[in-house]
């Protein structure tokens, strides 16, 4: 009977992990979670920060999106190769927080509530596909 190699000390397992270390050690890579980071608490923030009065749902909304946001892009600098699949995750998140305005309170007249969202959300989404087109980027330097 022979044994089997286990799955963590195949060669592409290994060089997949060197690889996406070698990503997110970057400058750059660090920069993009900062942003993402602080983009995740404006939105969960935001309702206390633009002023959502009277829309209660929509503020919920922002702080647990918010939160979750900052929780998918939090672990993806430290560990990429288990997390890079929290990116897309995240990229739903920031499309969500675009369209919630509209979807929840139905009543976009308040202008501050929709380009509140729609900024932070637009800045949360470049930020998130960024994060996840990191995968496939190679450095080596």
């Amino acid at each position: 009977m022979t044994t089997q190699p286990r799955i963590e000390h195949h060669p592409d397992l290994a060089e997949m992990r060197s690889r996406f270390e070698r990503v997110t050690s970057t400058p750059s890579a660090q920069i993009v979670e900062a942003l993402a980071l602080m983009t995740g608490l404006y939105i969960a923030a935001s309702p206390w920060i633009a002023g959502f009065s009277g829309l209660s749902s929509l503020a919920i909304n922002n702080l647990i999106a918010g939160l979750a946001y900052c929780l998918c892009m939090s672990g993806l600098g430290s560990a990429y190769e288990r997390t890079h699949a929290m990116a897309w995750t995240a990229v739903g998140l920031a499309a969500w927080t675009i369209v919630a305005p509209f979807v929840i309170s139905g009543d976009v007249s308040t202008t501050r509530t929709v380009w509140s969202n729609v900024l932070a959300g637009g800045i949360a989404l470049c930020l998130a596909l960024a994060m996840a087109g990191m995968a496939g980027r190679d450095r080596t330097t």
